[in-house]
């Protein structure tokens, strides 16, 4: 049974290695593992009652002969002086010990075995475990949580029984430790150490907690912590390989510093817990990071009472359109300027869900454009699965297609396919222009149709937390609500590019993000929107 076991375990973790990663760049896709496993599990239980049951039999037969023998054996002559025992033994010997090797040989994990080689096809591989850590420490970063938070499975207004044992966190803090990131490594194996001394029982040893929390210390720069976490590590195992050499290491580089500053003593370890906020949080490519994800937790937003008594909301006809007089839409303003508007039950519930079914089967890894080669391409700072729909694919994205077109008033003939994207865990699309920038002219040359004038983005699912879009430049966050669309001009009327619309996707904290794009292009606008007298004319 315990070799089975293992030998289960290293199937489920062998399969791992053989399939594609950026499963967890899609809830939707990630929904599908979770009857995956419990048809295996169902499988597995299946299997258990088997073993079970043959194991049931084996201790019958072994309590039967056991009485057996202790008989035979106490006499053997006056037992076979009998000569029905004399041919039951005959018997047992030819005959009824083979059935009982028969019984032995039996394999009733086959089922199970079968079972698992063909979904292992679908499991998540290394590349996916590790991009959950990462998205789990991104969501850590942008609302501010700390590990323990996330251990007890506490996020801001759910609370689930959901927790991350001692390994968990050992896992996220090497995660982050063998790709350098330090700073998250020293947070996960905090908390990994916090609750190993708090009685959790585990199989990961103290030594190597500490081993990984006191080197990625030192790496923030905290030598009398990373020395006396250290000297933790050799008091508990003296014969540690490298903790020795560390900390004489550690100890020559403070002494080394204290000698240029002159001083005779070092201070001592801070009493304090490590938590977040203890260390600071390396800068990163993107400029704007502090005031992007303050946004995304609704904090530092540009909207004031003088700005809001400029925002309105009204029905639009868009001119008088024959399929907006029955019925405007409803129209309100989320900013002045640049203009961001939303619009109220553009998509119904029926709608989405065909859209999604549309969608699902063709979802992949969303791209960006590499600014310099103009080649699309993966990125971590983008994480979702999308897809393109065109109008032959179902009535429905013909129906889409002419409603925007009649709430924009402008031609959608030369605009891209709609693009469907869902966001996994932690999903995300940081700070980005949607129009193509003067040092990327070819962006969209192979499509002739100019520039990305205007964005038109469907909100086709609520998301419990996380997940609203934000303008950094100006301090907007617009927060997803089934069934409504912002939309918003990317180019001025003179065909320059307004780049006071970079904006992002923030992560998904808690829930399921599905939107849809429509990008509008300038070609056949001419007449619809156009040229203005100024640069920056966009009346």
């Amino acid at each position: 049974m315990r070799k089975f076991l293992s030998f289960a375990l290293c199937a489920l973790l062998c399969c791992c290695w053989t399939t594609q990663a950026e499963i967890f760049t899609s809830i939707s896709q990630m929904t599908d593992l979770i009857y995956t496993e419990k048809e295996l599990v169902q499988s597995l239980g299946e299997y258990i009652k088997a073993e079970e049951s043959k194991l049931s039999a084996i201790k019958s037969w072994a309590n039967k002969l056991d009485a057996l023998t202790r008989l035979s054996t106490s006499d053997p002559e006056g037992y076979l002086a009998h000569p029905v025992n004399a041919y039951k033994l005959m018997k047992r010997l030819n005959t009824e010990w083979s059935e009982l090797e028969t019984l032995v040989l039996q394999n009733p994990s086959e089922g199970f075995i079968s079972n698992m080689s063909i979904h292992r096809q679908f499991f998540p591989d290394e590349e996916d475990e590790k991009g959950a850590a990462k998205a789990l420490m991104r969501l850590q970063d942008t609302y501010q949580l700390d590990s323990e938070a996330f251990s007890k499975g506490k996020l801001p207004g759910i609370h689930s029984n959901v927790m991350l044992t001692v390994e968990d966190c050992f896992d996220m803090g090497k995660t982050a430790y063998n790709d350098a990131d330090y700073y998250h490594s020293v947070l996960w194996m905090q908390q990994s150490l916090k609750q190993l001394d708090a009685g959790e029982e585990t199989e990961v040893a103290k030594g190597d907690i500490l081993d990984y929390l006191s080197y990625s210390v030192y790496q923030m720069g905290d030598l009398p912590r990373a020395i006396e976490l250290t000297r933790r590590l050799v008091a508990i195992d003296p014969s540690h390989q490298r903790a020795g050499g560390n900390l004489r290491y550690f100890e020559g580089l403070l002494t080394k510093q204290l000698s240029e500053l002159n001083q005779e003593d070092y201070p001592p370890p801070s009493e304090e817990p490590i938590q977040l906020g203890t260390y600071t949080r390396p800068k990163d490519h993107l400029p704007e990071r502090d005031v992007y994800e303050a946004l995304c937790r609704g904090e530092g937003l540009g909207m004031n009472d003088v700005r809001r008594s400029r925002l309105y909301c009204r029905y639009q006809d868009r001119n008088r359109n024959p399929r907006l007089l029955l019925k405007p839409i409803k129209e309100e303003d989320e900013w002045d300027s640049p203009r961001i508007v939303r619009y109220l039950d553009v998509l119904s519930h029926e709608e989405t869900e065909r859209i999604k079914q549309l969608a699902k089967p063709r979802l992949a890894r969303a791209t960006v454009r590499d600014p310099k080669t103009g080649v699309l391409t993966t990125a971590n700072y983008r994480v979702s699965k999308s897809a393109w729909l065109e109008e032959e694919d179902d009535p429905v994205i013909a129906r889409v297609n002419q409603r925007i077109e009649d709430l924009t008033g402008l031609e959608v003939d030369t605009a891209e396919l709609l693009q469907v994207a869902n966001y996994g865990v932690g999903g995300q699309y940081e700070p980005h222009y949607d129009f193509s920038r003067k040092d990327e002219p070819d962006a969209f040359k192979r499509l002739g149709t100019g520039n990305r004038v205007a964005t038109f983005l469907n909100y086709m699912s609520d998301v419990e937390a996380g997940g609203a879009t934000v303008f950094p430049d100006f301090g907007a966050a617009i927060w997803p609500r089934k069934g409504t669309a912002v939309f918003w001009y990317n180019l001025f009327k003179s065909g320059e590019g307004d780049y006071r619309t970079r904006h992002a996707a923030c992560p998904v904290l808690v829930g399921s993000k599905w939107v849809s794009n429509k990008w509008i292009h300038e070609r056949g606008q001419e007449f619809r929107r156009p040229c203005g007298l100024t640069e920056v004319d966009r009346s």
